[in-house]
């Protein structure tokens, strides 16, 4: 049986979507919420490695764009991206969705086929 976990937070509309196709479709996953639960160095680092951090942090956030001018000016590379993910976890991308070493990052039909 496949491990799926699905990250993201549960207001988020696009997370309520990835929820319901996931059930829908008869995927058994488990939910983290980041604002319950948080989230790692650790994670974030392995998801940017394989994704990117670009995918990863959500520029179109609201959250990125409540940030005060100068904290948007130090995100120039990962670590700095990780560190603010850490602090403002809202602006980590959703949903996520991590089996067996696959990620899905946001919600699209197509991708969620190959789970």
């Amino acid at each position: 049986m496949k491990n799926t976990i699905l990250y993201g937070i549960p207001n988020c509309d696009t997370t309520k979507k990835a929820m319901a196709w996931l059930n829908k479709n008869n995927i058994a996953f488990t939910f983290h919420d980041y604002k319950l639960q948080g989230i790692t160095n650790k994670k974030l680092a392995g998801w940017c490695d394989i994704k990117g951090w670009e995918t990863i942090f959500n520029k179109r956030s609201t959250t990125w764009r409540e940030l005060p001018e100068a904290e948007q000016k130090k995100v120039t590379g990962q670590a700095a991206a990780i560190q603010v993910m850490l602090n403002n976890n809202s602006i980590i991308k959703r949903p996520i969705i991590e089996q067996e070493g696959k990620l899905v990052v946001g919600f699209n039909e197509t991708d969620y086929k190959g789970l």
